[in-house]
């Protein structure tokens, strides 16, 4: 089992990069928030990694960081989600986000991430929404009272952020914004939220995925 891997960063891909390690180039998957942490070609890199074996593949998964590898570890650890999912989980949303995504029930949030569907989604919040303490706690989040500036747990909450990640919004930024704009009243309409968390939103939606 290969732990962890320091060496030189030789090249760098979309999803992927190459570290050499004592004369041999490991070829590591990484996630975007991975991949944007990364150094410069040519610079010494350490990465925490996950090694899994099949039958016809060898594959070698890094992370800059340990709450990431801990969230990978628990995703590939729910029925029906493979290392790639998980992956793509993590790219699509940052380990406090996605923690807070399925603590809170937010389905469309992460259902927004590419290769996600919803059943999986929800096997993804039942199995693990009692098994991130680790996450809200470094994130800072598990002192925040309950209730503060967030929507119940509904269709419409799933539904507003929905239609911003259609908009282009990453599913994060709509998740926040919902969140913020359902803290002003306990009546709005789904109309209503989703307009006022369009409001919220510092900049035009950029089409980025």
């Amino acid at each position: 089992m290969i732990a962890s891997i320091r060496g030189i960063l030789l090249e760098r891909a979309d999803s992927s990069c190459i570290v050499e390690a004592a004369g041999v180039g490991y070829l590591v998957q990484v996630s975007a928030q991975t991949l944007a942490e990364l150094p410069a070609q040519g610079a010494e890199v350490r990465l925490l990694t996950r090694h899994i074996v099949r039958e016809d593949a060898q594959l070698l998964f890094g992370f800059t960081g340990a709450d990431e590898l801990r969230l990978f570890d628990l995703l590939i650890g729910v029925s029906g989600v493979g290392p790639k999912i998980a992956l793509a989980a993590l790219s699509g949303l940052q380990p406090a986000a996605l923690a807070r995504a399925i603590r809170d029930e937010q389905i469309a949030a992460i259902v927004a991430v590419p290769g996600i569907g919803r059943k999986t989604a929800e096997r993804i919040v039942v199995e693990l929404r009692d098994k991130l303490d680790f996450i809200a706690a470094c994130a800072g989040t598990a002192s925040r009272p309950k209730g503060e500036g967030v929507l119940p747990r509904s269709e419409r909450f799933d539904d507003a952020v929905a239609a911003l990640v259609t908009l282009g919004y990453s599913a994060s930024q709509s998740q926040e914004a919902v969140r913020k704009a359902g803290g002003e009243s306990a009546d709005l309409s789904l109309e209503d939220i989703v307009k006022r968390a369009l409001g919220r939103l510092s900049k035009p939606a950029a089409l980025s995925r």
